[in-house]
């Protein structure tokens, strides 16, 4: 199964550790795991779903391409990194 993780920063406030969640796709697995963590979901995806604008998710160190419909494939070998995207100057 794919393993997801969150920064440290998020994850006190998903209070969802790092895991082995079901999926094919990036979608598939984030909803896994907001099964078992409701309130991680307002943190990463907005009202339709979509990533947060400061949120980042890679698949194996690359950014995902798919922000709205999250359909990036997942391997049963990948990582899955949710983060807080950085900004500002």
């Amino acid at each position: 199964m794919p393993h997801l993780a969150f920064t440290p920063n998020l994850a006190r406030h998903v209070m969802r550790p790092a895991g082995e969640w079901p999926g094919a796709t990036v979608r598939e697995v984030l909803e896994a795991a907001f099964a078992q963590s409701p309130a991680a979901r307002g943190y990463v995806l907005d009202d339709q779903g979509a990533v947060r604008k400061h949120v980042a998710v890679f698949v194996n160190g690359e950014l995902v391409d798919d922000r709205q419909r999250l359909s990036d494939p997942v391997g049963d070998d990948d990582q899955v990194f949710v983060m807080q995207a950085l900004s500002g100057g």
